[in-house]
């Protein structure tokens, strides 16, 4: 059963009682990511990500570390564009151990100077190695080549420069700016009882109400073509995407079948015609990404740099068959249908995944429907659905390509 609690600081609790498990997971959401920051600080929220972990008023980092390993249990954190989330998986029976460590490193990090500047070095080694590896990369660039001059387009890490020269101070700032109980779900699924998990997050949780911080819906630029970032690699990497539709856009379940048939599977068109028919690359698969305001459909191959050019016209000939029939076929949408709904099921099969479908319905989508409703809208998709997607994305979007690999942007 979900139950949710606003309490008077603004913080808001839900929670999923599981009783036939044995763990419970705990996440605090906070709503503000990558797109929320000014240039000067960019990768602030990934930064904060880091140096919550390494110490509070009361613990060090490995007294945070030994505390949650010695019951058995695991800590994380990852940050988006949107949204930065940091949470722990414990045997039921440590709780409200789990509570306490978690509240104290979102809401009480000390920002110790020698901490700051260790994890600022564990950073820029993680923008190195990110450099390093070219199909990771190629994201981020093509992020930038489809929102460009805006921070959708820029990366969550950060920059060499800017986390260089982003003070103690500027992100000690930035957290309490952004770290306000109105701007932060506290989601927790398992064997526990809300009234339990309630009282423990206004026990450790802010007595005050911070507003909850607005965030700039600017307008975007039209996508650039194409972006090469020149690279003597033996692989190219591509990215070939447009703009789709945002969170809350009721089109989303109709893109989300969409996506399944072009390159969501080993059954999908992309990866049956490029790797099973013609054997041009080992990984070729379609992705979505969802924001407030916007959002995209892409898809990613990596093939020889011989095969490069016959790849990508491939992957545009794909998208321009469904232009051209307006939809998909009954057999596919019935397939991805019956896909999506099982792996649906699939997915929520730990306490940890469930906290995340709180924590990320609560904060992001404003609303967490049941299991059953949500079958119900996938399998409520029409052939018309889709056509309409397949009208908003393919007809009336510019489409942008990013390529990591030896060639310049004439080459394509």
């Amino acid at each position: 059963m979900i139950e949710r609690t606003e309490l008077g600081s603004g913080l808001r609790v839900i929670t999923e009682s599981l009783p036939q498990l044995r763990s419970v997971t705990l996440g605090a959401w906070v709503g503000t990511g990558a797109r929320d920051e000014v240039d000067e600080v960019a990768g602030a929220s990934h930064f904060l990500e880091h140096l919550l972990f390494k110490g509070t008023e009361t613990r060090s980092a490995r007294d945070i570390a030994d505390t949650i390993e010695s019951v058995g249990g695991e800590m994380n954190a990852f940050t988006s564009h949107e949204h930065t989330v940091f949470y722990v998986r414990v045997p039921d029976s440590q709780l409200e151990l789990a509570a306490d460590v978690l509240s104290d490193i979102v809401w009480r990090p000390a920002f110790r100077p020698d901490e700051v500047e260790t994890e600022r070095q564990v950073i820029l080694e993680e923008i190195a190695m990110r450099d390093d590896t070219p199909d990771d990369l190629v994201h981020d660039v093509f992020a930038s080549t489809l929102f460009p001059e805006h921070q959708l387009g820029r990366e969550v890490i950060g920059f060499e420069e800017t986390v260089s020269s982003m003070t103690r101070d500027s992100v000690r700032g930035y957290h309490g700016s952004h770290y306000h109980a109105a701007n932060t779900v506290f989601a927790a699924a398992g064997n526990l009882e809300h009234a339990t998990v309630r009282d423990l997050a206004d026990r450790f949780g802010p007595s005050t109400n911070g507003a909850r911080p607005a965030r700039e819906l600017a307008p975007f630029t039209r996508p650039l073509p194409v972006r090469v970032v020149e690279r003597d690699t033996e692989q190219a990497h591509l990215v070939l995407g447009v703009r789709a539709s945002a969170h809350r856009d009721p089109d989303r379940y109709a893109l989300t079948v969409l996506n399944h048939v072009l390159g969501g599977g080993m059954s999908s068109r992309l990866f049956q015609e490029i790797r099973e028919s013609r054997g041009l690359a080992y990984s070729v698969y379609s992705f979505r990404a969802a924001f407030d305001d916007s959002g995209y459909l892409a898809i990613y191959a990596g093939t020889t740099v011989d095969r490069a050019k016959e790849t990508l016209a491939l992957i545009h000939g794909e998208i321009d068959g469904i232009v051209r029939d307006g939809t998909i076929t009954d057999d596919e949408l019935r397939a991805a249908k019956g896909n999506l709904t099982g792996s649906l099921l699939m997915s929520l099969e730990t306490s940890s995944s469930r906290m995340r479908r709180l924590g990320h319905g609560e904060l992001v989508e404003g609303e967490i429907p049941t299991l059953e409703e949500l079958a119900r809208r996938v399998e409520e998709v029409t052939l018309d659905d889709v056509g309409r997607v397949v009208d908003r994305l393919f007809r009336d979007e510019p489409r942008a390509l990013a390529v990591v690999g030896p060639f310049s942007e004439s080459d394509f």
